[in-house]
């Protein structure tokens, strides 16, 4: 199993149990699933071939052959019709889904320039946090000489936790760049007396 489920297992279930008071090792929140998904212009002179990239660097990214995603209904104003292929995603789960986690937290972020963390407000209210990615040159498996265009992606994290609070802790625990945590770091710097 990957290091990050490993860590898992040893440090964030202890961990949380102790913050959030769960009595029983079941009521600890864990990520279900990953998903990763990206959308092309429909209105691009090369529109086929964008697709075909952004379905092969998700795939290089994730380790996983990407699904295409298809339009619902036809917009004339976006030259889209209705079933038209107009993006790719990767439902990650078990094995790949802690290793792409892994990649995304302690490879990927770390590497976007003038990096200040990720936004806490991203959560959908029912444990889940979206996170975009305007390139995908920060994952260190795309050759920056093959990148023909750049592709921005949506990373959805679905946990098992009821709240925003209880996901917001197993993402902080299992590793996750918050910016709001380097703030708390310079209050508390802030607060303490000189000696």
């Amino acid at each position: 199993m990957p290091a990050l489920y490993e860590e898992y297992k040893s440090k964030v279930i202890p961990a949380l149990k102790e913050s959030q008071g769960y009595k029983n090792i079941h009521q600890v929140p864990k990520v279900e699933k990953v998903v990763v998904n990206t959308c092309i212009n429909a209105q691009t002179s090369d529109y086929k071939q964008a697709l075909e990239d952004a379905k092969n660097e998700i795939g290089v990214i994730t380790g996983q052959k990407p699904a295409e995603t298809r339009s619902k209904k036809s917009i004339a104003n976006f030259k889209l019709r209705e079933h038209q292929a107009i993006g790719a995603k990767v439902t990650l789960r078990g094995t790949r889904m802690y290793e792409f986690l892994e990649r995304l937290i302690k490879t990927a972020l770390p590497r976007i320039r003038d990096f200040r963390g990720v936004s806490p407000r991203a959560f959908d209210g029912s444990g889940n946090y979206t996170l975009g990615v305007s390139d995908q040159s920060i994952f260190p498996e795309i050759e920056l000489d093959k990148i023909k265009r750049n592709i921005g992606f949506d990373v959805t994290i679905v946990t098992s936790a009821k709240t925003n609070a209880e996901a917001k802790a197993l993402l902080t625990e299992l590793g996750m760049p918050f910016s709001d945590k380097n703030k708390r770091q310079q209050q508390a710097k802030a607060e303490q007396p000189k000696a």
